[in-house]
């Protein structure tokens, strides 16, 4: 498997890791599709213990169109709906997804065993968010929270104290200020995102911008605390409140008592795309 080809090609680098500072990164593939990986990882998911995810037939109905032709096209869900491999496909993605964490384990091993352990920062994070069978949809391509909110982690150096959870939005382009921080170096002027630290170091309570998404020409999404407010390039619009509708269940966008904060997410995604704009 090639992850595990890098994982072993990190490995040995880090049992004589260069004197000098350094940078070293391992790109792990899974768990992208195809959904292979050895068996046993596989046998930690049985059929019938599957914790499945909670899919409302009816969960496109207050979405605009241009969503639900996201959600619908290519027709994956009816696909595996009808050919009775839903449990499967769900299985097949968390086996690939533990395949990936024990590439990612032997790295961190392979770290904590050598002369820098105690000297360099981890950063830990994905590309993407997954449906899996949400919103009547498998894969990304959408701007919901399932598809657009990642994991991102970041450690050390040991001795250093953190903040163990952040639950401010933050975007990935805030990783390269934030890695310059870290490090004691000067930062790089003109470039996008803002470093994380003062939010590590619980010196502030949110980021300096609003996480700007957007796939596709004119449809862009936020986040801003606990809401999610998108608008496609139609002018539809879609809000949600995530403490109490984490699943995205109910778009608020529409109702009467929600238009002062559909307001002011409008007003957040005008700054958020002025500030994007504004930079090279």
């Amino acid at each position: 498997h090639p992850d595990v080809v890098t994982a072993s090609s990190i490995v040995r680098f880090l049992t004589r890791p260069p004197r000098k500072p350094f940078l070293c990164v391992a790109g792990f593939y899974k768990p992208h599709l195809p959904w292979y990986a050895p068996k046993r990882f596989f046998d930690r998911y049985p059929l019938d213990q599957l914790v499945m995810p909670n899919i409302k037939a009816d969960d496109l109905d207050d979405v605009p169109e241009i969503a639900r032709l996201w959600a619908l096209s290519p027709a994956d869900h009816a696909t595996l709906e009808a050919s009775q491999l839903t449990r499967q496909a769900v299985q097949a993605y968390k086996a690939s997804i533990s395949f990936a964490d024990e590439q990612i384990g032997r790295v961190l091993r392979a770290l904590w065993q050598s002369p820098e352990a105690n000297n360099t920062i981890v950063a830990l994070w994905s590309d993407n968010g997954f449906h899996l069978g949400e919103k009547l949809h498998w894969r990304k391509f959408t701007l919901w929270e399932e598809a657009t909110r990642v994991p991102m982690i970041i450690a050390g150096p040991h001795g250093v104290s953190y903040q163990k959870l952040v639950k401010a939005p933050v975007s990935l382009i805030d990783l390269f200020p934030t890695l310059f921080d870290l490090a004691g170096l000067p930062a790089v002027p003109n470039v996008e995102g803002y470093s994380l630290k003062p939010l590590m170091l619980q010196q502030a309570q949110q980021a300096k911008t609003l996480p700007l998404m957007s796939w596709g020409e004119g449809n862009h999404s936020i986040r801003s605390g606990h809401w999610r407010y998108t608008r496609y390039r139609d002018g539809t619009e879609e809000l949600y409140d995530l403490k109490a509708d984490p699943q995205e269940h109910s778009n608020l966008a529409t109702l009467p008592e929600q238009q002062t904060q559909l307001q002011k997410q409008r007003s957040a995604l005008h700054e958020a795309l002025v500030n994007s704009a504004g930079r090279p």
